[in-house]
């Protein structure tokens, strides 16, 4: 099967409520005038993909920064294909705490970690890995973190503090038709590449004798 972008009506993408993903994913269905999709989260872009079918009528939504997106896709090229990309800015990134003003834990998606060491230069803090942005506003709420990079939609949904605005940061988001592919027709048509390959590699070999 070809990948079929037009089929798309549900986009899958990383959660809970908040994330820059969940924003770029119905920005994407808007720009596309699909009154009827539909955007599920999920808790990684990983388990989003185990639990969509291949019917072409669904895609996962990532972006360029996602930690391991090259090996999602690489892995899965028997079923998820890229079909379209979009410059979106994101929410603006903060960092927001429960209360305190000098953190001594901070919760963090990978991607946006960086932003920890320049918000609390020269002072240290230990960064806890969570699974989004929206994911480290919780554990922050939730007090098994002081403060958190998150989204300021997360953190105002949190009622957490704001201690610093990043603002919002440009960022290429991805979107990935789940379409299983026929494998028999695909090796075949690899043989028959390997093929033509040959008899031109041949008849180039016979025309320089």
């Amino acid at each position: 099967m070809h990948a079929r972008p037009d089929d798309i009506r549900h986009l899958h993408t990383l959660g809970p409520h908040g994330t820059n993903l969940e924003a770029a994913s119905h920005e994407w269905l808007r720009l596309r005038g699909i009154e009827d999709g539909t955007v599920t989260l999920h808790s990684s872009i990983e388990s989003a993909l185990e639990a969509v079918p291949d019917d072409g009528a669904h895609a996962i939504t990532a972006c360029a920064v996602y930690p391991d997106l090259h090996t999602l896709v690489f892995g899965n090229l028997h079923r998820l294909h890229m079909v379209d990309s979009f410059l979106l800015p994101t929410h603006n990134m903060v960092l927001a705490s429960n209360g305190t003003a000098t953190p001594a834990t901070v919760a963090s998606h990978p991607a946006p970690r960086g932003l920890v060491a320049r918000a609390l230069a020269p002072a240290h803090a230990h960064v806890r890995e969570v699974l989004s942005n929206s994911q480290a506003a919780i554990e922050c709420a939730e007090g098994r973190a002081d403060a958190c990079i998150t989204t300021i939609v997360a953190a105002r949904e949190r009622g957490l503090r704001v201690l610093r605005d990043f603002g919002p940061v440009p960022m290429v988001f991805t979107v990935h038709q789940v379409l299983a592919v026929d494998t028999d027709a695909l090796a075949a048509g690899a043989d028959a590449l390997a093929t033509d390959a040959l008899a031109a590699g041949a008849a180039l070999a016979g025309a320089a004798r």
